[in-house]
């Protein structure tokens, strides 16, 4: 039998998944990490860790991601810290950016640009549509720690101006979606969605690994494309 929550990720485009992570796994990826990624509110080098990468392919995460996509490989991973010293908001948007391994000029793909050495491009709705982002949520993420906010099924809409997206959220209205620590938020990337200033800001850390089901046309290569094992 499916897991219940699949039909809720078809139908809204995100959902939470609590309990993925155990606690003791939860304050042993913690301190791992710790030193990899100091106080700063974000990092996008931890794919090159050894224990993330086994995380991501062979053990919890991989795991529920093998659930949603076909021959699932991950694509980019990141990792977010909103505390007193960072604690920003995101307005409404959809990830549209995805990470390569070098520039080439193909139908579709635009705006290059390199973040932390590796390069990127906006993608087409085609390839967004065969993503799913898993986040992690090392903390407890509640309403006063600026959880995320979504527009439930606007992922079937396709690439959308900025224009856009106040009313969408005016007409269709808008959930939040909090987690508690070792909780996997699933979300498709053209998901619309925001976050506000964490009202009662400590850390917010999230592990954030996308994973995709098909390769790009060549002689586009994604930057990471392992595989996953689990």
């Amino acid at each position: 039998m499916p897991n219940p929550w699949l039909s809720d990720l078809a139908r809204d485009g995100i959902v939470t998944v609590p309990d993925v992570l155990p606690h003791s796994e939860v304050e042993s990826l913690i301190e791992h990490i710790r030193p990899l990624v100091g106080e700063g509110a974000g990092d996008r080098t931890l794919h090159d860790d050894f224990t993330v990468r086994e995380l991501a392919t062979a053990g919890a995460l991989g795991r529920l991601a093998s659930q949603v996509l076909n021959d699932a490989r991950v694509v980019r991973v990141l990792y977010f810290d909103k505390h007193p010293g960072a604690n920003w908001k995101v307005p409404y948007h959809q990830d549209v950016t995805i990470a390569v391994q070098s520039r080439a000029d193909v139908p579709g793909f635009t705006a290059f640009s390199v973040k932390a050495g590796m390069n990127h491009v906006r993608a087409p709705s085609e390839v967004l549509s065969s993503m799913v982002a898993l986040r992690l949520h090392l903390d407890d993420c509640g309403l006063q720690n600026g959880p995320l906010r979504a527009v439930p099924g606007s992922h079937l809409l396709g690439k959308l101006p900025k224009s856009e997206a106040l009313r969408l959220v005016t007409e269709h209205g808008e959930q939040t979606y909090t987690s508690p620590p070792g909780g996997v938020i699933l979300m498709r990337p053209l998901t619309l969605h925001a976050s506000s200033q964490a009202e009662s800001p400590s850390h917010r850390r999230v592990l954030h690994v996308e994973y995709a089901s098909r390769d790009l046309p060549k002689p586009l290569i994604w930057a990471l494309g392992w595989p996953v094992r689990a």
